[in-house]
């Protein structure tokens, strides 16, 4: 009984720390967003060269959380990496295509001679912050939507064929483009990273223009942002969600499950409600204050609390978060597709580093932000983008 409760902690606790990878991944998005405003905000030459400086100096930060949260998934819950990025490769190899395309178009578009020409690679940095945000939020929609796969751990003896997870369709992830809530997750991410993007220009970018075109575009973004996420939101809480009896392990369709989660894990709610006022007091002063730059880490800190209340709502309090909608009893929760207790065990020692990580990446960060970028520095400045 101590081990069960011990190795149920323990799945629990990565669960938590797969939702944190996740959170920040979705603030970090900010690069992909400032990507995407490339020409709406950049409109000489000059301008897009700070712009494309200013984000590319973080995309390595959001390039390594995706690897690392998509590596912590794979310790900690290999079941889900087998099935999702197994079966439901289509999506992840686009998403991966364009995090490649990104790497690829920062360091040689401002190369000179270079194979393709400069506005080619700053087209594929625009793709990147369009279809980057809006593919990753379809892909977490179906944590609570559901996908189309089947699990038969029983298959896994079998010479021929031992694959334990296979997909029922042949569109292999792409499918969830087509159910409207998923969509809707993605274009909430997609504006979200936006809305930051411009927050960062304006904290990160001494050039006049800018600021005055970022200040502009901010309130048009938030207000799209708004009505895709409160429409994600509301319908989540009223939608029926994928529970798991505790007893037998069976899963079932329970009304109101998400909102129920949120009610009977009050932390996890106080959680959320704290990470939406931050986004909301992180856009607003900004925009009822000309001279205010700081709105960045109240939004950043605002998204990281939202996303990961969202997500341990997902997984947490008897609940399947990678359910399947052609066979229920199929869906993946914490509890089935976890790694073994010693693994777990033996990550959760390694998992002590983290803040340390996190140090790192802090003093990294402020470092590269101890100067604003404005012309002088692009005109003198032999390392840039």
């Amino acid at each position: 009984m101590i081990m069960d409760s011990t190795y149920i902690l323990l799945q629990q606790y990565w669960w938590l720390i797969v939702s944190l990878l996740g959170a920040l991944l979705v603030f970090l998005l900010f690069v992909q967003g400032g990507q995407s405003l490339l020409f709406t905000i950049g409109k000489t030459e000059l301008q897009q060269k700070m712009l494309i400086n200013s984000t590319g100096r973080k995309w390595e930060f959001t390039f390594t959380t995706l690897v690392t949260f998509g590596g912590a998934f794979f310790a900690s819950f290999p079941l889900f990496y087998s099935t999702s990025f197994g079966g439901a490769y289509w999506v992840w190899i686009l998403i991966l295509l364009c995090f490649v395309l990104q790497a690829v178009s920062y360091e040689y578009q401002a190369k000179k001679n270079n194979l393709l020409g400069k506005k080619t690679y700053q087209v594929f940095l625009i793709l990147n912050g369009v279809l980057g945000p809006i593919l990753l939020g379809t892909a977490v929609g179906t944590f609570f939507n559901g996908a189309e796969f089947y699990v038969n751990k029983e298959q896994l003896t079998e010479v021929a064929m031992p694959v334990i997870s296979s997909w029922a369709t042949p569109w292999h992830g792409l499918e969830a483009a087509f159910v409207v809530w998923n969509v809707c997750l993605g274009a909430a991410v997609f504006f979200l990273a936006r809305v930051l993007a411009l927050l960062y220009f304006i904290n990160n970018i001494n050039d006049e223009e800018i600021q005055k075109r970022s200040h502009k575009q901010l309130l048009l973004e938030t207000i799209l942002f708004l009505i895709f996420f409160l429409t994600f939101l509301v319908h989540l809480l009223v939608q029926d969600g994928f529970a798991v009896n505790a007893g037998t392990n069976e899963v079932f369709m329970q009304p109101y499950k998400y909102l129920i989660n949120l009610i009977e894990m009050p932390v996890v709610l106080a959680v959320l409600l704290i990470g939406v006022v931050g986004v909301l007091f992180g856009i607003g002063k900004t925009l009822f204050s000309a001279t205010w730059k700081k709105g960045i880490w109240f939004a950043g800190t605002g998204t990281v609390l939202t996303v990961l209340a969202l997500l341990l709502c997902a997984g947490w309090n008897n609940t399947a978060y990678y359910p399947s909608i052609v066979d229920l009893q199929s869906s993946l929760t914490i509890q089935n597709s976890s790694s073994s207790p010693f693994t777990l065990k033996v990550m959760s020692y390694v998992s002590i580093l983290v803040p340390f990580v996190l140090a790192y990446i802090f003093y990294t960060w402020r470092a590269l932000d101890l100067r604003k970028i404005d012309s002088k520095e692009m005109a003198e400045e032999e390392h840039t983008y």
